[in-house]
């Protein structure tokens, strides 16, 4: 198992998201399975999501494990590494991380991807943080699920007609993707519910889509915005452009234009901003995000790359940075994967280069909004399209999506909250969306393996792990 000139090499990829999963399976491809190089990859889950589909988990169409791709099954020969990195020393080529337990452990690499994501872009708007709930994981669409069957059934349970009206409106923020899917699945699924409410039937349920800019899906083709802006008004859903939220408040929130909306339910969907582990780096960002070359590399540490949310990679060709989307994360994770394999001395270096191909929004029921090749859908062929997209760029569990879709089709939704993720488990404010926050960080003895920041006795440990590794190299 043994390349020349490559004894004990270690590459680590710090995300198993879209950028991170599609570097270390690239890599793998790249690397021949004699080389003694191994590949870690570190992530708070044994599973990669496929985020595009998580508006239908929410709204009870797919069950949540058709969505989620076993990383030790699809990536077989990358050793998993359960945790959260803590800390990355890019001169010192280690890492610091904590396991799901608490406990913590150091890494020396020799290359490193950094895929680790994004978070929540929060804003100074009191209240928000701990009214609202964002929709980044798996933990916070259940917990949307539960939440609207129950503001639901509590409606119907109270005579309190103010009370009533404010568990019948659903405030959503922000009408990107995931606002705007959010807000078109969420009023389908909370009409259906009603319906089995008597008490409910000559109650309004209001869903509001709060939007800053001037249309709804801003930055994408206009032809998009009016088909999704068409669709979720004719379904009764208040789509308010140019506004957004001054307060949130146990009882509602405060419009910028001074109305105040009574409400339980506020859906955080403003956008993201890149995990803050880019910025504890100590490297040179480009609005927050790590700056890399053409090659996916950081320019002054040439054995660290990054993709996808984590990077800001140049668009030559229209100016600026490659927007954070899931199909740019893939591409860049590829080429990012055989980069790093180049650098090893198995294949050659490319450069990333910045295409659009098109985008899909879904819009729930048989409705939908898509641009392939910049060809303009919408209705049935869209819907089509969007589907078929997403069985094409899944890894795997295509056929249980395909099963779920045909059932939702024939068969009666279920309708029922589990309540298996409450309110403070999926807080706004989190670096870990994808992990519920249960308020113990770990399950061992007491005093044992907490995790605790890298200190220079760790990092020259990593450094003679490494010399004993590489040799006299």
């Amino acid at each position: 198992m043994k390349g020349p000139g490559m004894a004990g090499r270690r590459v680590v990829v710090v995300g198993g998201g879209f950028g991170g999963f599609h570097a270390a399976r690239e890599f793998m491809k790249a690397v021949p399975r004699e080389a003694n190089v191994e590949l870690i990859l570190i992530n708070p889950t044994d599973y990669f999501l496929y985020v595009p589909l998580l508006p239908e988990v929410a709204a009870g169409i797919l069950d949540p494990r058709a969505i989620t791709i076993s990383l030790p099954r699809t990536l077989p020969g990358v050793r998993l590494l359960l945790g959260q990195v803590t800390e990355i020393d890019p001169t010192g080529q280690s890492l610091t991380y904590a396991d799901p337990e608490g406990h913590s452990g150091t890494l020396a690499f020799d290359q490193l991807i950094l895929a680790a994501g994004s978070v929540h872009k929060l804003l100074p708007v009191p209240g928000v943080a701990d009214h609202g709930h964002g929709f980044r994981g798996l933990p916070e669409a259940l917990y949307l699920r539960d939440h609207i069957t129950r503001q639901l059934e509590l409606a119907a349970a109270t005579d309190a007609p103010a009370e009533r009206s404010a568990r019948c409106t659903f405030v959503v923020v922000g009408a990107g993707y995931t606002g705007t899917e959010v807000a078109a699945h969420g009023q389908l699924l909370a009409d259906l519910l009603a319906r089995r409410h008597p008490e409910l039937a000559d109650q309004p349920v209001r869903w509001i889509l709060l939007e800053a800019t001037d249309r709804v899906l801003p930055g994408l083709d206009r032809r998009l915005s009016r088909t999704a802006d068409r669709v979720l008004r004719e379904r009764g859903v208040e789509v308010c452009t140019e506004t957004s939220i001054r307060e949130s408040t146990q009882n509602g929130v405060r419009l910028d234009d001074g109305r105040f909306v009574p409400t339980r339910s506020l859906v955080w969907c403003v956008g993201v901003r890149p995990d803050p582990l880019v910025a504890a780096t100590g490297l040179d960002t480009v609005d927050d995000r790590l700056a890399v070359d053409d090659f996916l590399a950081v320019p002054s540490h040439p054995w660290i790359f990054a993709c996808g949310d984590a990077a800001a990679v140049p668009r030559h060709r229209s100016g600026g940075l490659a927007p954070m989307t899931a199909q740019h994360a893939v591409r860049q994770g590829k080429v990012a994967g055989r980069n790093v394999a180049a650098a090893l001395g198995f294949g050659r270096a490319a450069r990333y280069r910045h295409r659009e191909r098109g985008f899909v929004v879904d819009l729930g029921g048989r409705k939908a909004a898509a641009n392939p090749l910049h060809l303009p859908l919408s209705g049935l062929p869209a819907k089509a399209v969007t589907r078929g997209y997403h069985l094409l760029a899944m890894p795997t569990n295509r056929l249980r999506v395909a099963v779920d879709w045909l059932l939702d089709t024939v068969m009666r939704r279920q309708q029922v909250q589990l309540g298996l993720v409450r309110s403070g488990a999926v807080p706004l404010d989190t670096a870990s969306p994808e992990v519920p926050d249960l308020g113990v960080a770990y399950t061992g003895p007491e005093s044992a393996g907490r995790a605790q920041p890298a200190t220079p006795d760790t990092h020259q440990a990593n450094a003679q792990e490494r010399k004993a590794r590489h040799g006299s190299e």
